[in-house]
């Protein structure tokens, strides 16, 4: 059986609210949660940015069913490897077979802030990889001494250990790195694209795991999908392009630093700037079927952001509607 989750937008939404979401997400049949890691909000108008780290204590304590984790984080910026070792293994050491760490290369918008200078992508990915490894040497509990091209570690050991480490997701929409990502993680997270580049991109990974000797079956592939949701379609498409301008700007962001950027060129969106990037309706059917397209593409797991800020209806409505009525892989046919 799969799962479908709750995206916890950190960009849009005070935590305390995104922590009463959670709770009614899980009450509604959702089975995870995925929390953004942002320093910054994409526009000034989407109006938060709460620190995740703080907040995934609160929400393991207060749930209790769902797994959770970061939809994603960079290691390498704000955050070095080891203290992003730290934070997973005391989180997978509370809460057992619940907390994941989902990771990926990076904007400049989170991660400018410390000053320092902003790779080129290519450089970016290596960053990635080395960090991975420093993650996993240091989930062995043995004492780490690292020194690479990117990171150093001196004499470093994790103490607060869980009985398992928790899996590592990497985030990625290219298929380089997603053969990368099936040699080296857990699983991969991508986001909704044309069905060619998701077959490409899926196999390009489960070629990558097979090549680490890895079972790429049991490895999830785990998809994010933006929609909106609203009581009529032309509500639906005029909510999605005021609070979710960056879903339609379909160029590289990567390398934007300032809210007020994006801002300024979320004046040129358009409706049609969406197609294939957030699906707009207000028919909860349609919806169901949305979800069910990607479930048939070979996702395990399918993370879902309503871009509006109802997001108390949206949870009751796909708890409602949709959640029971997908058709997982075993129960097709």
């Amino acid at each position: 059986m799969g799962i479908v989750g709750y995206a916890a937008m950190f960009e849009q939404f005070h935590p305390t609210e995104l922590l009463r979401w959670s709770r009614q997400a899980e009450d509604a049949g959702f089975g995870a949660i995925m929390a953004s890691d942002h320093f910054q909000p994409w526009t000034p108008q989407q109006g938060q940015a709460g620190f995740v780290w703080s907040w995934l204590g609160a929400l393991g304590a207060t749930t209790s069913r769902v797994t959770f984790g970061t939809g994603v984080t960079a290691p390498g910026f704000r955050y070095h490897p080891a203290i992003l070792a730290q934070a997973s293994a005391t989180l997978a050491a509370m809460y057992p077979g619940r907390f994941w760490l989902g990771i990926g290369a990076g904007e400049a918008l989170n991660e400018h802030i410390t000053g320092k200078y902003w790779p080129e992508a290519a450089t970016r990915s290596e960053m990635l990889l080395e960090a991975i490894e420093v993650i996993q040497k240091l989930f062995s509990g043995k004492t780490v001494k690292h020194r690479g091209p990117h990171f150093t570690l001196e004499s470093a050991r994790l103490y607060t250990l869980p009985q398992t480490p928790p899996p590592i997701y990497v985030a990625t929409s290219g298929p380089i790195n997603a053969e990368r990502t099936g040699r080296v993680a857990d699983g991969i997270i991508t986001v909704g694209a044309a069905d060619e580049k998701i077959q490409n991109l899926l196999g390009r990974f489960e070629k990558g795991a097979r090549e680490a000797g890895k079972d790429a079956a049991k490895m999830p592939r785990i998809i994010q999908l933006h929609v909106s949701w609203a009581s009529s379609r032309e509500e639906a498409v005029e909510q999605m392009v005021r609070e979710w301008p960056n879903g339609g700007m379909n160029f590289p962001k990567a390398d934007i630093r300032s809210p007020d950027d994006f801002a300024a060129m979320a004046k040129l969106v358009r409706a049609e700037h969406y197609t294939g990037r957030v699906f707009a309706s207000p028919d909860l059917g349609e919806h169901t079927a949305h979800i069910q397209h990607f479930i048939d593409l070979g996702f395990d797991e399918v993370y879902v952001h309503n871009v509006g800020r109802n997001q108390e209806p949206f949870i009751a409505g796909y708890g409602r509607e949709v959640l029971p009525a997908l058709k997982w892989p075993q129960q097709q046919g």
